[in-house]
């Protein structure tokens, strides 16, 4: 497995400071990205507890060794049953408060942990510590930027396949095989190509179906390098052009455009929102817009910032997302263009590098 450890400690100083400003004595963390990020650990499992002088690294004995290869200035701990051994770090010290991620700790763990700490109080917190990892160093960056390489060099290689009579999943599947080869560590998500009508569908799954002329295909797709994802979707028009579906992508391409053109730090998310989705509704196709602009991408393909019209973030240089307007006609066709971008103090650079121009394949 490909890692970069361990991790810059200024990360894990800039938790301390949110320690602090919650006034608690500890957090801990289960999520693995978040785990991954402040030690350089890759293992699939395990427990963090951050104190007001040292950090402590929980594995079961699968990952001993490599936890101990991987990471620097943290203890590592063995444990044999994963609440005990947290609840026995925890248990030790003169701690009354510790923080948890809501979202990465579920009402069974939750219950039992609170059964073995007694009086100690659990304190849920929200998105603290996602939004530390929504601005990228340059290292971050170069994995990002390799992994659009890989995928961009992969849809290249498959772009041929995409023709009548060829199937959804053998596209799909293809692509895969594609990235993989090229030094993907996985895919981002379940690959999609989706012809047809199913495109109408926003996150359709490849099935049987066999392209025919007059299709529009969407493939949204991404890939792994260094544990950092790219997504990027491209939709092509198969056969012969139809006017209601260039009209369409057209559409979709200025909003998409529109939106790349106000990106700067200090712009607030929800005006990116606002922007793509203005164009697309002064376009009368504004009902068939139905999810969100856009997200951060990093060690998971979805993550701070969101680009929502109800998101509170500023976007700030170094943060990696994604712009990704699109319209889904029911039962006819859908249109998704989405390029992932680095936020800059004045613009933004586009990473991905497949062509968003509108394309027939004959």
């Amino acid at each position: 497995m490909h890692h970069d450890s361990p991790a810059p400690p200024e990360r894990m100083a800039r938790v301390r400071v949110i320690i602090h400003e919650l006034d608690i004595d500890a957090l801990l963390l289960l999520d693995m990205n978040n785990i991954r990020y402040l030690t350089g650990f890759t293992g699939s499992d395990g427990a963090l507890v951050i104190g007001e002088n040292e950090e402590t690294l929980l594995v079961d004995g699968r990952y001993t060794n490599q936890a101990r290869k991987e990471v620097e200035g943290c203890h590592v701990s063995e444990y044999k049953e994963k609440i005990d051994g947290i609840a026995a770090i925890l248990l030790d010290g003169s701690l009354t408060s510790v923080g948890f991620e809501s979202q990465a700790m579920n009402v069974n763990t939750y219950l039992n942990l609170k059964e073995k700490l007694g009086g100690l109080t659990l304190n849920p917190l929200s998105n603290e510590i996602a939004a530390l990892r929504a601005v990228k160093d340059e290292k971050e960056i170069a994995h990002i930027r390799r992994a659009a390489e890989i995928s961009c060099e992969a849809l290249t290689a498959v772009r041929d396949l995409i023709k009548p009579g060829v199937r959804e999943t053998d596209i799909a599947i293809e692509l895969d095989f594609q990235m993989r080869r090229r030094g993907a560590e996985q895919v981002s998500f379940p690959t999609i190509v989706a012809s047809g009508a199913n495109s109408a569908q926003p996150h359709a799954q490849p099935g049987l179906r066999a392209i025919k002329n007059g299709d529009m295909v969407i493939i949204d797709y991404g890939a792994v390098h260094c544990g950092y994802h790219s997504d990027e979707t491209c939709t092509f028009a198969v056969g012969y052009k139809d006017k209601k579906q260039e009209e369409a992508y057209s559409l979709v391409k200025t909003a998409h455009d529109r939106a790349l053109e106000a990106v700067k730090a200090g712009i607030p998310c929800v005006e990116i929102d606002r922007i793509a989705r203005e164009c697309i509704e002064i376009g009368k196709l504004g009902k068939y817009f139905t999810h969100g602009t856009g997200h951060g991408v990093g060690l998971d393909v979805h993550e701070a910032p969101r680009i929502t019209s109800n998101s509170e973030m500023i976007l700030e240089a170094g943060m990696v997302l994604t712009v990704e307007p699109g319209v889904y006609i029911p039962d006819l066709w859908g249109v998704r263009i989405e390029d992932m971008i680095l936020v800059k103090g004045e613009g933004c650079e586009v990473l991905t590098r497949v062509s968003k121009n509108f394309t027939v394949l004959q």
